[in-house]
């Protein structure tokens, strides 16, 4: 098993071999475009959000039909929406500026000139292979058992009445499908053992039991996380409760326990599975409408089952009770750290609230981990799922939680964080200080295996407020810092950093320690990853069929993902520090630029000119 690990001299070793320190000191700027895609991409579907919202209210006050007081109720509750998700429209857009600003203004670092290197592209080739995991090993269980390369689906008749869907659409507008009048085909196509594609009919009736039948759990875990771009979850559980009352007649008054077999407790371990891997679904009222539908008759058919459903809600409340803390509590950091947001210099330095870096890494690990664990892998596919033109969309079917667009402005806090404490000080050997503690706590942030927080220092030291203090780093011992830049270099589509993933991966899934386990990757590397494999592959292949092998690439990917963010942190909790570097004071952008040039006068026309822009608008605010 490959060890990464960085030594107290700076030097990062792989096993035995000592990796080089690179000559570019600037490698890292480009991790600046990462972000500054991703966070464009959430800002788009911040707009999409806000669309939706202001057709509905359009609608709703143009509506003759209905009782007034049901109108201005609707009105209240979507200007209510409309206004939080404006809030978080205009955060995103403040985000997308600032980190725009890096992004050009980082050519300016160190006096190393401009590089030639372009924006690395992320590449679809480099999905990881699978591995085992709590899901299992992929379409371990999916291939037939005549070795045929189709398979027709064992627990459904054909008939009229299952062969259509409503409300499933493709998630482009480009996408078609094969209606020549040939009849449908309803079976599931498999090549090399693996299900590679199907009618949306037939997938869907794959994943409802009977009483001999159940799904594989991989197969379960693939299509609820995929199927959403085709079918909103509260529709695909109107499917499967539809399917299920044709199948096994439910709607019988005098249909007993002994003729069902199985299949009541199948369709309990379903929305067991469902809810315990996707509860943000159950957040819509409709879905739960479904879930008592189900449960109540299954309940009615076998009173066994009674505890096994209570148990279930109980687990799902939980669940959800635990996520409205959750965001009230980001809400209410949200709020105290937007009112420490100053332009001028009033910053209380981090080394007096923990003068450890390896107590301050744990510590982001804390907040690292507790915020991963709260995104639900839907996130993904929701988050840049591009909604179909020919299809309405109403506020109730948008994405119910932006954990996922929380984490991505927590690394924004925290590179701005960090770029604040070392600006703030006017003295330069306060600074020097200051900017080796940082690169001390993200050398104990890379041997951890949190590299979100590492990236985030990285990106905080080299903003240009911080990178053009050029008498100030001329004093630092950066050999540390240079080695770190070198194993997140962007360049070849970040391959250093990838190889140095995979052996953390790798640590993790042997380890013994939870100390070891921890693995928190670059997150918006991640996503911008999901995100070009979502737009690179297409959803429909030209026969009509859903393209299943997309599914089980976003599954592998996000599986991992979902591996990462069970871990436990390990470390004492200091929650003083950790208060702190959620709410703590951080510049704007402006007082950023203002504080660092009070700590080293500008050199040439451009900061001059920039400075006593910076002058004008300080006396005119």
């Amino acid at each position: 098993m490959r060890v990464i690990q960085m030594t107290t001299d700076g030097d990062v070793r792989a096993g035995d071999k000592k990796i080089e320190k690179p000559r570019d000191p600037d490698r890292t700027r480009d991790l600046f475009g990462v972000q500054l895609e991703v966070t464009s991409l959430l800002l788009e579907g911040e707009r999409r959000k806000l669309s939706v919202l202001q057709r509905e209210l359009r609608g709703a006050l143009n509506r003759e039909a209905g009782s007034l007081k049901a109108k201005e109720r609707q009105q209240h509750e979507l200007i209510l929406a409309i206004s939080r998700i404006q809030s978080q429209y205009d955060h995103l857009e403040q985000e997308y500026r600032q980190t725009c600003i890096g992004a050009l203004r980082s050519s300016n670092t160190r006096g190393c000139g401009k590089s030639g290197r372009s924006q690395p592209a992320i590449g679809l080739r480099q999905t990881p292979k699978a591995r085992p995991s709590i899901f299992g090993t992929v379409a371990s269980e999916l291939t037939p058992k005549d070795g045929s390369s189709r398979k027709s689906l064992p627990q459904t008749p054909k008939s009229p009445g299952s062969m259509g869907i409503e409300g499933s659409t493709s998630s482009s507008s480009s996408e078609t499908v094969d209606d020549s009048g040939s009849e449908p085909d309803n079976s599931l196509v498999f090549q090399d053992n693996n299900l590679v594609s199907g009618p949306l009919d037939a997938l869907l009736q794959h994943l409802v039991p009977t009483a001999e039948y159940y799904p594989d759990r991989t197969y379960i875990f693939a299509f609820l996380l995929s199927s959403r771009l085709y079918i909103k979850p509260h529709a695909l559980l109107a499917q499967v409760v539809r399917l299920c009352m044709l199948q096994q007649n439910l709607a019988d008054q005098k249909l007993t326990k002994d003729k069902l077999g199985r299949f009541c407790p199948h369709m309990v371990q379903l929305l067991s599975e469902w809810m315990e891997t996707f509860p943000y679904d159950f957040r819509d009222e409709r879905v739960m409408q479904h879930v008592r539908q189900l449960t109540q008759r299954c309940v009615a058919l076998d009173p066994s089952l009674r505890r096994d459903v209570s148990q279930m809600l109980h687990n799902l409340l939980h669940r959800l009770t635990a996520l409205e803390k959750y965001e009230e509590f980001l809400e209410k950091i949200n709020t105290e750290a937007s009112a420490a947001l100053i332009d001028t210099v009033n910053v209380c330095d981090v080394t007096e609230v923990c003068s450890s870096p390896l107590i301050l890494s744990q510590q982001l690990t804390h907040i690292e981990l507790e915020r991963l664990s709260f995104i639900g892998p839907e996130e993904f596919v929701q988050a840049f799922a591009k909604e179909n033109p020919n299809v309405e969309t109403s506020f109730k079917d948008m994405k119910k939680t932006r954990n996922l667009e929380s984490y991505i402005q927590w690394f924004n806090r925290l590179s701005y964080f960090v770029a604040t404490q070392v600006c703030s000080n006017v003295k330069k050997k306060q600074r020097v200080k200051v900017i080796e503690y940082w690169i001390e706590v993200a050398r104990e942030c890379f041997n951890i295996g949190n590299f979100n927080s590492l990236m985030a220092i990285i990106a905080g030291l080299n903003m240009s407020p911080v990178s053009r203090l050029k008498k100030t780093w001329h004093k630092v011992q950066s050999a540390k810092f240079s080695i770190l830049e070198h194993q997140m270099d962007p360049s070849s589509n970040f391959s250093s950093y990838r190889s140095t993933l995979k052996a953390a991966m790798w640590r993790s899934a042997g380890a013994k320690d939870e100390r070891q386990r921890i693995v928190v990757p670059f997150f918006s590397l991640l996503v911008k990853d999901l995100y070009f494999l979502n737009e690179g592959c297409a959803n429909r292949l030209p026969n009509g069929h859903i393209n299943f092998e997309k599914f089980w690439q976003l599954a592998k990917q996000v599986t991992e993902f979902m591996t990462w963010k069970q871990v436990t942190c390990p470390f004492e909790k200091h929650p003083k520090v950790i208060h702190y570097l959620q709410t703590g004071t951080i510049l704007s952008e402006n007082g950023i630029a203002l504080s660092s040039f009070d700590c080293e006068p500008p050199e040439n026309s451009h900061e001059k000119e920039r400075f006593k822009a910076l002058k004008l608008a300080a006396i005119h605010a």
